[in-house]
């Protein structure tokens, strides 16, 4: 068995590499040497704090510096990262923080007011961080980050309890069935996942002396990462885990919201190898700006796009690679709960053969979207466990063996639902449906459930619906996700209003927000008569996709 813990991995790589470039954003950089001594001084304000096992280590945090070396920190004394949605709500906080055993939060100024409103709430919650953005000063409950990470402590942090292959990295995802999920993977198990499609890899079953002599001896250039999906996200973080094992750097982006150009720019002064992309909501402006400008900015140094959780158009890869035919553009197949099943590649090479094969070639390359093909730990299996044949015509779930979480953060029945021993071989089958065409490809058919995935962002539409219920005006709501070319879906609901009333629909929505975070609300709502509940009080979500599909088509 192999015992790979982060926190020991990236110690020995800040020895072997110490000037070494491993975080920037913006002006601000970090050295190996840096990251490694500010996470030890985190590291022992944890310990100081009286954080020990049994509690986690919360991340209310944009992307930046702060995020990762905040994580590694906790992982120097074994406690586990939880990863927090900058976009919640008070209520979802609580929650949250709640489920999590959450004992510390490392926070961005902007949310200070947020977290003051709910405080008294979370009281197993001992330490605040402070990381200053200049929004405004430090509260008086809380303890600014920076002092404490310029802290000198004694090399290397490690706590009584010791440090583990076990030692967990929570990623807690909204799922398809409303409240948030933690999802517990063993950092042994995701540094190996990490490290199979490093630029520099180890042995799976290797030693830290292999670290040391692997990145001593490597003349391959260090990744140099931009994870544009934020770090809150598993597609950021677990991509940006990857660069840093294998000795690079990541960089993260100072806008909150994402900018084509920034981006960009980024791209071409820290010379960036490789992105992380959530589907078309970041590759449409990217292209958008590159046509626009097509001799503004030197991208010759971008080697891979990835993108996660939303496949990308055909199109799009088509005019990415017209600006530069060296990259690779890559979708993967995976969640939270499956990482790496399968990945798709497209380049100049395979969308020129596909051109050449389509009948008549017309010259653009990209007509077909992604295929995930299977392989001997990706499978499609019944509900009772058989194999999906190819070419039989017949679905099931989608399921991963080998490297997979231990299951939902205490949640053993969830956890019993989508993580199943079959033939003495464990699976993770997250409820994504598919079939399996006669050549061995995937026909993805989405989850069994309703849930709609917006810009990688996954909405249960039970939450919007009795957010839209609770207005006045409102009798009954439905939300679905229809198709988007920017977000991959978006949230179109339907509502059922009291007699007399009229529809306003901005007012509606701003609701929505005042209850939710803002993604989670309707992108467009339409009123109609009636929603048309079953007796047993069931929506047919079918019917009504008709109906949103019809409204939406009339605009």
């Amino acid at each position: 068995m192999s015992s790979w813990n982060f926190a020991d991995v990236f110690e020995v790589i800040a020895e072997v590499q110490p000037d070494a470039t491993a975080q920037v954003q913006g002006p601000r950089r970090f050295t190996w040497a840096q990251f490694d001594a500010r996470a030890d001084a985190v590291a022992q304000c944890f310990l100081d704090a009286g954080l020990a096992p049994g509690v986690t280590v919360a991340q209310l945090l944009y992307s930046c510096p702060e995020y990762l070396e905040s994580m590694f920190a906790a992982w120097k004394i074994g406690l586990p990262p939880v990863n927090t949605n900058y976009r919640y709500g008070g209520d979802e906080l609580i929650y949250l923080w709640d489920n999590a055993d959450v004992g510390a939060v490392v926070f961005h100024g902007e949310f200070t007011e947020r977290i003051e409103s709910i405080r008294t709430s979370v009281p197993r919650v001992g330490l605040w961080l402070w990381v200053d953005d200049g929004t405004g000063p430090c509260p008086s409950w809380a303890t600014a980050y920076e002092s404490v990470a310029t802290t000198a402590v004694s090399p290397h942090v490690v706590p009584p309890w010791g440090r583990s292959p076990d030692d967990l990295y929570l990623l807690y995802t909204g799922g398809t069935t409303g409240a948030p999920k933690g999802v517990m993977w063993r950092v042994d198990d995701m540094f190996a996942l990490v490290n199979r499609t490093a630029v520099i890899k180890y042995p799976e079953e290797g030693s830290l002396d292999d670290v040391r002599t692997i990145l001593g001896s490597s003349e391959k250039p260090r990744p140099v990462f931009v994870p544009c999906a934020p770090l809150m996200h598993g597609t950021g973080a677990i991509a940006s885990f990857g660069a840093l094992s294998a000795g690079g750097c990541v960089v993260t982006l100072e806008s909150r919201s994402f900018s084509a150009a920034e981006l960009l720019d980024t791209i071409e002064r820290e010379r960036v190898k490789g992105i992380a992309i959530v589907g078309e909501a970041f590759a449409h402006p990217l292209l958008a700006a590159l046509d626009a400008e097509p001799d503004r900015w030197d991208i010759a140094s971008l080697r891979m796009i990835t993108s996660s959780g939303v496949m990308w158009s055909p199109a799009n890869k088509a005019g990415l690679l017209r600006h530069n035919d060296r990259l690779l553009l890559v979708d993967t197949l995976g969640s939270s709960e499956a990482v790496g099943m399968a990945s798709d590649v497209a380049s100049s090479k395979t969308l020129a053969e596909a051109d050449a094969a389509s009948i008549g070639g017309d010259g653009s390359g990209a007509t077909k979207p992604a295929s995930f093909v299977l392989d001997a730990n990706t499978k499609v299996l019944t509900e009772d466990g058989r194999e999906v044949l190819p070419g039989s015509g017949e679905s099931g779930l989608i399921a991963y063996r080998g490297r997979v979480p231990l299951g939902y953060y205490k949640d053993e029945a969830k956890s019993a639902g989508t993580f199943k021993v079959i033939d003495g071989a464990r699976w993770s089958m997250p409820g994504d449906y598919a079939m399996v065409e006669a050549d061995g490809s995937l026909r993805l058919l989405g989850r069994g459930s309703q849930c709609i995935n917006t810009g990688g962002e996954k909405v249960y539409p039970e939450e919007p619906e009795e957010a839209l219920r609770s207005h006045p005006t409102v009798v009954d709501a439905a939300c679905l996700g229809l198709p988007d070319p920017r977000w991959g879906q978006r949230i179109v609901a339907l509502v059922q209003l009291e007699d007399g009333a009229t529809l306003d629909e901005a007012a509606l929505i701003a609701h929505v927000k005042t209850r939710l975070a803002g993604y989670k609300a309707p992108k467009q709502i339409f009123a109609v008569a009636t929603l048309g509940r079953a007796a047993n009080g069931k929506l047919d979500y079918k019917g009504l996709r008709a109906d949103a599909e019809s409204f939406a088509g009339e605009r």
